[in-house]
Formats: structure tokens, C-alpha cells, sequence
């Protein structure tokens, strides 16, 4: 049995028949930049997530970095944040100039340790990146309860987790602003790069729009140096026939992480550590990201089973050699550094089978008896 990590194809055909209509139309009319797709899509994940502004643009990466420049993060500023995450978290901060001070996480959920967080304010801080990692909110209840005691913004890392709840709010509705990945393996995806920024603060809102656009407002008339970051009116059209299944999709991948967890506990697998849920939120599983001893060899075992798996994230950002300016060294994050050695995601896609999800443990149940 072949089980890949993500089956996109397979989700295509669901809805290839809506899919192609609508490119259709969109290449009909022609209309490709700023088009009324992307006004629409705009209101439509702004209702989704419970805000009152939703800005498009090309990529997650540029939406973190379109938030910190709205803050007015800048050369020697420091921003709080976690090195068990994506590349472009820090890269944003670091681009302008700032300096990204790493936090541990917490061992339960890969989140940010919020026990840590206040002891690494100083007078430079200038604002604090929560990453809520594999589509679970990190405790933003805490997050928001320091943020709001030192008068700092909170920019909410949601890349992969739209749909995800705190305390029955969305991610990225928290904090000043929030930001979205539409990279194609996110659990919405588009057809290429697209990003997302949410916000319930009109003058954010006002200054996202004009950074987007070069700084421009009116036409030709530039407030501040921005840059060219513009969702496409063909990815917010693709994007919005895929919001209206996202929920759909979001409770077969739940579905799917209780019969990986049913599954593991009948086969008495005492060597791995499923993901830890908070009762107060709803992960969306955007990974299923198990702790398990002897990764690497597992990982091997998995591949050669024709089972797809990914470890997120090998190398922590602290240790990532572009960031060795910062002088942090090997110990200085234990949790993180733990979970750089243990983690391991399977696949978890909402068309995956229970077969295939049998199939999966199987393999791993055959790889600890050995």
C-alpha cells in the first residue's frame, strides 16, 4: 500500500468540475490583479475568522513581514518568538533589522513556553510572534495577558492554522494582526504562493493596504516605502471555492487524528507520544506530529513501507547557520532541540482512509516490536 504524506490530486478531483469553471471565468474576464475575487475572498475569510479587515497579498511570508513593518518593527528592535518554526518567521523580523529573540516551547503542544516569555522582554522588545504550530493555538490567554501589561502588539503567526480556535476565537483574530499561508499543502490552499493578514484595527487595516501596493495611495502618490505584494485575483478565485469546503475538510482531519490515536493505544505503543489537545481550543490538524524514540530509523522504515512522513522542523531556527549573528548555541533551547530529534509527522489529509491509517500504524507497531 502506497500512503503519501498529502494526496492533493485526490482532493482536486472532489471538486475539479467547480475548479475549472472557475478558472474558466476568471481567464474570461481577464481580470487579475486587485479584481473583485479578491475583494470578495477578503470579506469572506474576515467573516470566517471573526475580524473586521482581511488584506490579501502573495505570500505568508510576506504577510509577517507586511505586520512587523506596520508596527514599525526596525533596525536593532527585538521581537519575541519560537525557533521550532517555519523559516519565515524570523526571516521577517530579521529583514528589517530586528532581532529575533527565540523563546523555548512548551512540550506539550510545541507552542511557545508562555512561562518564559516575560523573562525575555527587555526595553528593546517591540512586539511578540506567537507561531501556532501544526493548526493548534498557542495559550494566547497568557500571551495576550503579558502583551497588554508590557503595551506590546502581538502578531499571530497563523500559517498554519486558519480555522483553529482559542477560547472560541479564531487564530490570527487575537493579537493586532494575524497571518495567513495560502501555500498549496496548507489545509486551504491555493494553486500557487498567497498570503493573508486579518485584523480588527482600522488603521492597521488602512496601513496593510497601502504596503502591499508600493506605499501607494492614491495612484502614483507613495505615503511610505512599501512593497509589491498582491494576492491574485485567480488564487482568491480558486481560494474561495476551497473555503467553502475548508470546514468539511477540517472535520475529516479531526476525524482522522482520533482513529490515529484509537489506533495507537490498542496497539500498546508505549515509544511514541500522540499530539496533546487543549480542551479549550480546536486543532485543526494541519500536521499530525507524533514524539517517537529512534525517529530517524522509524522515518527510514516508513519510507521504504511506501508511507509518507516529514519531520517539522530539523534544525531549529536557532542553530540555522544564517542566524549564528544572534550567538545562541546548542542547549540553550532543550524542549525545542527534544523535539528537533523526536518529532515525526504522518499523514493526516482529509481523504486519507482508514485502510491506509491501519496500514500506517501497522508499519510502525512492526518497526518497534523489531
Amino acid at each position: 500500500m502506497k500512503v503519501p504524506l498529502l494526496d492533493l490530486v485526490a482532493q482536486h478531483q472532489t471538486i475539479r468540475e467547480e475548479m475549472m469553471a472557475t478558472m474558466t471565468r476568471v481567464f474570461d474576464s481577464q481580470q487579475f490583479i486587485m479584481s473583485a475575487d479578491v475583494a470578495d475572498f477578503e470579506r469572506e475569510v474576515a467573516d470566517y475568522c471573526r475580524v473586521k479587515h482581511a488584506i490579501g497579498c502573495a505570500s505568508g511570508s510576506d504577510a509577517l513581514l507586511m505586520a512587523l513593518m506596520a508596527l514599525g518593527v526596525g533596525e536593532g528592535d527585538e521581537v519575541i518568538t519560537t525557533a521550532f518554526t517555519f523559516f519565515a518567521t524570523a526571516s521577517a523580523i530579521t529583514r528589517l533589522g530586528g532581532r529575533p529573540v527565540f523563546v523555548d516551547i512548551a512540550y506539550d503542544d510545541f507552542n511557545l513556553n508562555v512561562e518564559l516569555i516575560e523573562h525575555a522582554i527587555t526595553p528593546r522588545t517591540k512586539a511578540i510572534m506567537p507561531v501556532h504550530l501544526y493548526g493548534q493555538c498557542a495559550r494566547m490567554d497568557v500571551i495576550l495577558e503579558i502583551a497588554a501589561k508590557h503595551n506590546l502588539p502581538v502578531v499571530e503567526d497563523a500559517a498554519q492554522a486558519i480555522g483553529s480556535d482559542f477560547q472560541n476565537r479564531r487564530a490570527g483574530s487575537m493579537g493586532a494582526i494575524g497571518c495567513f499561508s495560502f501555500f498549496p499543502s496548507k489545509n486551504l490552499g491555493g494553486a500557487g504562493d498567497g498570503g493573508l493578514m486579518v485584523t480588527n484595527d482600522d488603521a492597521l487595516a488602512a496601513k496593510l493596504r497601502i504596503l502591499r501596493v508600493h506605499g501607494m495611495e492614491p495612484k502614483y502618490y507613495h505615503q511610505v516605502v512599501g512593497i509589491c505584494s498582491r494576492l491574485d485575483g485567480l488564487q482568491a478565485a480558486v481560494l474561495r471555492v476551497k473555503l467553502r469546503y475548508l470546514d468539511q475538510w477540517t472535520e475529516s482531519r479531526r476525524a482522522n487524528a482520533a482513529r490515529y490515536n484509537e489506533l495507537f493505544e490498542a496497539a500498546g505503543l508505549t515509544e511514541i507520544v500522540v499530539p496533546k489537545v487543549h480542551a479549550d481550543g480546536r486543532h485543526i490538524f494541519h500536521q499530525y506530529t507524533i514524539r517517537c524514540r529512534h525517529r530517524d530509523e522509524l522515518k527510514t522504515h516508513l519510507q521504504k513501507a511506501g508511507i509518507g512522513n516529514e519531520v517539522y522542523y530539523p534544525v531549529p531556527l536557532h542553530l540555522q547557520q544564517c542566524f549564528e549573528f544572534l550567538g545562541y548555541k546548542r542547549g540553550d533551547l532543550p524542549v525545542t532541540e527534544l523535539a528537533m530529534l523526536e518529532c515525526l509527522s504522518l499523514p493526516i489529509y482529509p481523504e486519507l482512509t482508514a485502510e491506509q491509517q491501519q496500514y500506517v500504524v501497522e508499519k510502525i507497531a512492526e518497526f518497534y516490536r523489531a
